[in-house]
């Protein structure tokens, strides 16, 4: 077993989580800060892990339909102006370029914090006709939000992201597909990051500037906060409105296109890290692992140990397993160390002793359990055994956070509870005053209203009054 003399230069997770999410991105080599306050570098280990993302989300956007398309970064400034909530929600964190060398542009350009007003004005020249809906495009970019507090990963000016944009021809078109990309964002999480989300929808005050309705999935993490790891729209006619996006229907009358947007970002990433992360570093779910398995040959001055240790690494990838052969000229247990830290699922140990027994040893990182593997067995044993670490981890956060949630009947329950890291369900009168109060009481925000709204109480957790909506309430980031 690793020394856990190695990882003294990481905070200790239970007294010191900030910290230690900190060190573990930087010690890891995931990110790097940029020399622009706010921004990051993405290093190639934390880029390996948004390219299996985009690969997993695409393979999903693609088969419900969707294309990939490219819009442009700049932005003119009267775009934005003319959906009055949008520009109202993004003025505070827009970048705006305003020459050329020393020329003033004659109209101000904003970096794009979102894309919805240049994407309306193309969709508004290219829709004519209902022959023409649905649209349903999506776009992997960059985005720029001048955020006043930032943290790699989770909030940084820049960041890397997905943002899908649809054009229906009728409200409830666009509202089901505002449900159907919500629910494949709950698929890819639990899937792929083996991390559980609460669905539902946002209330008036927290939902998407210029949105008619905002749903999102939040995500518990191991410090009791909550994490919107993902948000999708119904816009309705709002931006198509705004930027006259209108067609011909089958009735022979021009109407008003429907519309969604929704999306996610680098974020995903910050949240892998804080639900499955221990006191050693990172734990990665195989699905995403940049590496899903580390081969660690020991005593290489060995006959027959490198040719061992390569011979299993090929067997390996030929079956589909992403494998990192270390023959690096440094100690195993220096090995063995930074692969933990860099939370690889399964180390495969490849030594004399070992071959003499037809045998390897492997090591799970979720459960840092070790046990021998026949040689003959790898291909078909090691897929397996990712599977199994792939459940096991979606069950553990799962566990966690149901057994963080806590059903709050009174204001004094809920502080409690968000005061004691967990979440609490609540009952709501749907006043943003009531949920104004909750914030500035406890610094926690509500977080969505679940589709279940059976409710578990008659009364407003706050103001006593008759009750409209369930929802959850947490401290987060």
């Amino acid at each position: 077993m690793a020394d856990l003399n190695f990882v003294k230069e990481i905070a200790d997770i239970d007294s010191d989580f900030t910290q230690w999410y900190t060190d573990v991105i930087l010690k890891t080599r995931l990110v790097d800060y940029g020399p622009v306050k706010g921004t990051m570098v993405i290093r190639p280990y934390g880029y390996s892990i948004w390219e299996i993302i985009q690969a997993e989300l695409n393979a999903r956007f693609k088969a419900t339909g969707h294309f990939n398309a490219y819009f442009p970064l700049l932005i003119p400034q009267s775009f934005l102006m003319r959906e009055a909530e949008h520009v109202e929600g993004f003025a505070p964190e827009c970048a705006m370029v305003t020459h050329v060398g020393k020329e003033p542009l004659a109209e101000p350009l904003v970096i794009r914090p979102t894309s919805e007003t240049i994407i309306c004005e193309m969709y508004s020249k290219w829709i004519q006709s209902w022959r023409d809906l649905p649209v349903k495009y999506n776009q992997w970019a960059n985005v720029l939000r001048w955020e006043k507090t930032t943290r790699p990963f989770l909030r940084t000016s820049e960041f890397l992201w997905q943002e899908g944009h649809t054009v229906h021809a009728t409200a409830e078109e666009a509202q089901a597909e505002t449900i159907q990309m919500l629910g494949v964002y709950e698929e890819f999480c639990k899937t792929v990051l083996a991390m559980p989300v609460i669905t539902g929808r946002k209330s008036e005050k927290e939902k998407f500037a210029g949105a008619a309705a905002t749903y999102s999935i939040e995500a518990m993490m191991l410090d009791g906060k909550s994490l919107q790891a993902g948000t999708s729209h119904f816009l309705g006619e709002n931006f198509a409105k705004a930027f006259d996006i209108k067609f011909l229907d089958k009735d022979n009358k021009l109407k008003y296109g429907n519309q969604s947007s929704w999306g996610v970002s680098t974020r995903l990433i910050g949240a892998l890290i804080m639900v499955h992360g221990d006191g050693r570093g990172l734990k990665l779910p195989p699905r995403v692992a940049p590496y899903q398995v580390v081969i660690v040959p020991i005593a290489t001055h060995k006959a027959g140990v490198t040719e061992a240790a390569r011979e299993i690494s090929a067997g390996l990838q030929k079956v589909g397993v992403r494998v990192y052969l270390d023959e690096r000229d440094m100690s195993p247990g220096w090995k063995f160390n930074e692969w933990e830290m860099k939370g690889v699922p399964c180390r495969i140990e490849v030594g004399p002793r070992d071959l003499e027994t037809g045998t390897v040893s492997v090591m799970r990182r979720d459960t840092l359990e070790k046990s021998p593997l026949a040689v003959k067995d790898v291909k078909k044993g090691i897929p397996s055994l990712l599977n199994k670490i792939q459940r096991s981890m979606y069950a553990k956060a799962s566990a966690f956070m149901k057994s963080n949630i806590v059903k709050a009947r009174t204001l004094k329950a809920l502080g409690n509870a968000v005061n004691s890291k967990k979440f609490a369900l609540s009952m709501w009168c749907g006043d943003p005053k009531c949920e104004a109060h909750i914030k500035e009481t406890f610094q926690a925000t509500s977080r969505n209203m679940p589709f279940d709204q059976t409710p578990i109480a008659d009364r407003c957790v706050v103001c006593g009054k008759s009750a409209k909506f369930k929802i959850y309430f947490a401290k987060a980031y």
